[in-house]
Parts: structure tokens; C-alpha cells; sequence
């Protein structure tokens, strides 16, 4: 299989989830679940369809280390292998594994001067230049605006989008703006917003906001490979 058949079947993409098209340079998007719903598995699969298109890719985990990181991408483009019968996967696993670079933060650690810092220091040794940036494992609590308005001007000023995922918990009651409760009075800054909701056929991808928030989704998250497929 071509890598452009691939792109092509990314069942995402009936959602308007091209990364390109969904986020404009600048442009946030937001992955919101409670915990253990497949947050960071879907965050993978954005990557690795972003690194099937020979985009770099710089995921940044938040208390995870390197190696468990590494699992999530090897584990996914198994699955993704295997579900789209890819011959010779190891070859194309090579050839993506360039455009993905992986950074590591304490979560207390953590701060927009100190991503930037590392960012210029890849650009000025031309050694990586990310499109797209996704970040892992970010408390959104009420020190957050400060950060992520920074943080969008970083990301306008280098032409990057970038993914978060957002941890919601059951008991929270919508905000005054009807978004969940992480992402009230900070909605405005993303340009798209998927939850992922629990349901008997699976786990059902949710728009709340973006290109396809006023159509129903046909998605869901296989609960055995954690992959996105249509429903039927």
C-alpha cells in the first residue's frame, strides 16, 4: 500500500481531522476525555498520520518518559498495519520515524519559555523544525490561560499548530459558555475542540467545535485497538 492510500482512508478525515486543514498555523485543537478513554491513543494516531504526509511531528509528554511514549507510537502503527494489511511496515515505520521527535518535561516543570528555549535550540542546529506540536499530560487549571496565550503566539510566530489532551472528569458541570469545565473562559482559544464519550458500540468522537461540530459524527475508538473506525 502507497503511503497516499493510506492518507486517503484516515477515517478522520470524514470529519474534516486533516491536521492541515483543521488548524491553521497558530491554531489549537483539543482532545477531551476522562481518564483511561483513549486520550493519548488518539493523539498518537493524529501524529502518525501527520508523519504518513513527511510533516514533523514534536510530541511533548508530561511525566511519561521516552520509552513509554515510544510503546504508544509502536503500538498504534501495529494496529494500523495490521488494519490496512501494509505490506513491508517495517520499512515505512523508518521512514516516518525521522519526522517524530519526542520531548520530555516534569509536569511541574513545564513552562512555554522553556519549550521555546529547546524549540530554538533545534531550529538554529537545523536539526528539527516541527509543524505540529502535541502536548500530553497539561494540567488545565486556573493558571492555564497565561500559558496557553503564550504559547499561541509562539506557535502563530513558527507556523505551528498544536493538539492538547484535555483530562475532564464526570462530576463537572459545563461552564457559563457551555464548554466542559477545563476549557471555560479559555474555548475562544481553540479552533477545534473532539470529546470522546463512552457509549455501548464504542467510544464515540464528539465535535464540539471546529469544521464538523454542526454534523454528527460517524466515529468511534475501538476499545481493542484503540483505533478510530466508521461506524456501521
Amino acid at each position: 500500500m502507497l503511503k497516499s492510500d493510506l492518507i486517503f482512508r484516515n477515517p478522520l478525515r470524514l470529519m474534516g481531522q486533516d491536521t492541515e486543514d483543521t488548524l491553521p498555523p497558530g491554531g489549537f485543537g483539543a482532545l477531551l476525555a476522562r481518564a483511561g478513554l483513549g486520550k493519548t491513543a488518539l493523539l498518537v494516531q493524529l501524529a502518525v498520520d501527520t508523519l504518513i504526509q513527511d510533516k514533523n511531528v514534536l510530541h511533548v509528554s508530561l511525566g511519561d518518559p521516552v520509552k513509554k511514549v515510544c510503546l504508544w507510537y509502536e503500538e498504534v502503527f501495529r494496529n494500523i498495519a495490521a488494519q490496512y494489511g501494509i505490506r513491508q511496515s517495517d520499512r515505512l515505520w523508518e521512514e516516518i520515524l525521522p519526522h517524530r521527535l519526542i520531548m520530555t518535561f516534569n509536569v511541574d516543570s513545564f513552562s512555554v519559555p522553556k519549550l521555546e528555549e529547546r524549540l530554538t535550540d533545534l531550529r538554529e542546529q537545523n536539526i528539527f523544525s516541527p509543524r505540529i506540536i502535541l502536548i500530553d499530560g497539561l494540567a488545565f487549571d486556573g493558571n492555564v490561560k497565561a500559558s496557553l496565550t503564550a504559547l499561541k503566539t509562539l506557535a502563530k510566530d513558527q507556523a505551528m499548530s498544536v493538539w492538547f489532551t484535555v483530562r475532564i472528569h464526570r462530576h463537572e458541570a459545563p461552564g457559563p459558555d457551555g464548554m466542559p469545565a477545563a476549557l471555560s473562559g479559555i474555548g475562544d482559544l481553540f479552533e477545534a475542540i473532539l470529546q470522546l464519550q463512552p457509549e455501548e458500540k464504542g467510544i464515540r468522537l464528539v465535535p464540539l467545535k471546529g469544521r464538523s461540530a454542526q454534523v454528527p459524527s460517524p466515529l468511534l475508538l475501538d476499545t481493542s485497538t484503540m483505533l478510530v473506525k466508521i461506524e456501521k
